[in-house]
């Protein structure tokens, strides 16, 4: 490895952090050119410690788990949140099972497939190659794979292809993630591509499911997918801040707390 000066340390330590740092805000933090920033996160690319997305890099060491170990990083806190959300969904419903990046463990829709396992007679959408190695050992759940570009780290299928496929269908139940919830309701994620996939996933389903650890309240990312007023069902794992419960409220949608959900 090359030595690093002290700003790359810094740059790496915050990457480590944050799992995710946009070109804009380093080059800000150090007061440096966004061209300098680019360069070293090229640097950082070719040696695998960080991997390139929209607008700046992830910490490849924070996603570059295999699918199990990820997977046993899961709080029990997803689990029960994959629960609430597998109780709301009826047997023989459509549903899009949706992909997002996940910097800490395995992403919560996974978790949610695996909760769906006594389900009868579901059709599923989705585009992450893991979703479909769970469902397939479903004798009884209908699965179809989107099309696109294979994303390695985490086995997602992104791209406008992907995209396309959605819009296809008109599920009962479609149940996302984001990378970030904003007190004005403002859903966002770190990459484009994924961001459109959302989109479709919005559009094209009869009842949409959001599902939130309490950390995506006080995060926050560059790209934004919609508002929480377009959702009908928020699923989370804590009480959200006051200022989603009020747009939950005014927007008729209903907030279901995984860890209260059976009492």
């Amino acid at each position: 490895m090359k030595k690093l000066n002290k700003r790359q340390r810094d740059i790496l330590s915050l990457a480590e952090d944050e799992g995710y740092v946009s070109v804009e805000s380093l080059a800000e933090t150090f007061s440096v050119t966004q061209q300098t920033i680019r360069s070293d996160i090229n640097n950082f690319c070719d040696q695998e410690l960080l991997t390139r997305a929209h607008g700046g890099a992830f910490y490849s060491k924070a996603h570059n788990f295999a699918y199990k170990s990820r997977k046993s990083l899961a709080s029990d806190e997803k689990k029960e949140i994959a629960d609430a959300v597998a109780a709301i969904i009826p047997d023989n419903s459509s549903i899009v099972l949706g992909n997002i990046y996940s910097t800490k463990s395995g992403t919560t829709t996974e978790l949610v497939a695996e909760s769906l396992y006594l389900h009868q007679g579901l059709k599923v959408i989705t585009n992450n190659i893991n979703i479909v190695n769970i469902f397939v050992q479903f004798n009884n759940a209908e699965v179809w794979l989107a099309g696109g570009k294979v994303r390695n780290l985490d086995s997602a299928v992104i791209g406008i292809n992907t995209a396309d496929f959605i819009k296809q269908f008109k599920v009962d139940y479609a149940v996302v993630g984001v990378s970030a919830i904003d007190n004005d309701g403002a859903l966002m994620d770190f990459d484009y591509e994924e961001v459109q996939i959302s989109k479709a996933i919005f559009n094209h389903c009869r009842k949409l499911i959001l599902v939130a650890d309490n950390f995506k309240f006080d995060s926050t990312a560059p790209m934004l997918i919609g508002n929480i007023s377009e959702v009908d069902i928020l699923v989370t794992n804590t009480q959200p801040p006051l200022e989603i419960i009020d747009l939950c409220n005014s927007n008729n949608i209903e907030i279901v707390v995984a860890s209260n959900s059976n009492s």
